[in-house]
């Protein structure tokens, strides 16, 4: 009987995890339908912020634009966002190593590396590498940051760049593809950069930019980073909660399995142990004969 308590407790305590994952998996299907809405949203704004800066590009010199400069890298700044959280799969762990082999190439290619931090779980990481200089380190960030919450970040990486204390700057992030598909990558933010456009180049040749290219240029260059950076956040909070969900889903499947073993090996047992008694009955009534 004793194996068959036993089997009772581990039935009654995985059927609570189960309870437990089962919650969770709802709970973070509901934030990634909001983080999903968001990064698609904002999505639209920053190609359209990249179609506008495109042609500005065309019709002005963006060469002695102080956040277009272009210079050989010997000083590399890396955002690199993670979550505050756990169990959500393989999330941190990817981006762990995609900015793992980024300080790889930079120490091949003899650049100077230096990180801001976004999340716990890359700064309990980053903290056990040598050779890379932490600026700042951001916990407990809002899942839809405000411009307000982007600021601090912003202020940060345009000094650096601007003082040449950073001759590149870099975000590695989780972009949002599906619910079952996101892959980690690394974004140039710093010096801004063009990249080709999908929409038609005719939509924008009526356009009429006021008071001149140059001071439009000029008040909306750091905006496309922003953009940028915001839209990064957003496609990590989509890839999170998506990789969250997958995760205690699995976690459910494996606890219906596993109840579903345990209840057959119980059943087995109590059977045998029902065969046992009868035979020891059957075996009294016959030795009382």
């Amino acid at each position: 009987m004793a194996n068959t308590t036993t089997l009772k407790r581990r039935i009654t305590s995985v059927k609570n995890t189960r309870q437990i994952t089962k919650a969770m998996e709802l709970v973070s299907a509901s934030k990634m339908r909001r983080a999903q809405e968001h990064a698609m949203r904002s999505r639209a704004f920053r190609n359209l912020a990249r179609d506008i800066l495109m042609r500005l590009s065309e019709v002005t010199d963006i060469s002695k634009h102080p956040l277009y400069v272009q210079r050989t890298v010997t000083k590399r700044l890396h955002i690199l966002i993670t979550s505050d959280r756990g169990l959500a799969g393989a999330y941190n762990s990817n981006v762990i190593r995609h900015f793992t082999a980024e300080l790889r190439k930079d120490q091949e290619a003899g650049v100077k590396s230096s990180v801001i931090l976004v999340g716990k779980q890359g700064a309990r990481i980053v903290a056990r590498l040598q050779d890379v200089g932490v600026l700042a380190d951001y916990t407990n960030f809002p899942q839809e940051p405000t411009a307000n919450d982007i600021r601090p970040i912003l202020d940060m990486i345009v000094q650096q760049f601007q003082a040449v204390d950073a001759d590149a700057v870099d975000v590695t992030f989780t972009d949002y593809i599906s619910s079952i598909n996101q892959q980690v990558k690394t974004d140039r933010l710093l010096p801004a950069v063009f990249r080709e456009s999908k929409r038609n180049a005719e939509d924008l040749e009526e356009v009429i930019i006021e008071p001149s290219p140059q001071a439009v240029l000029d008040q909306v260059t750091e905006r496309l980073v922003e953009a940028q950076l915001t839209q990064a956040f957003s496609e990590a909070q989509a890839s999170e909660q998506s990789m969250r969900m997958m995760a205690m889903k699995s976690a459910t499947d494996n606890a219906n399995d596993l109840i579903d073993d345990l209840t057959l090996a119980f059943n087995t047992a109590r059977q045998a142990a029902i065969t046992q008694e009868l035979a020891e009955i059957t075996g009294g009534a016959e030795a009382i004969k």
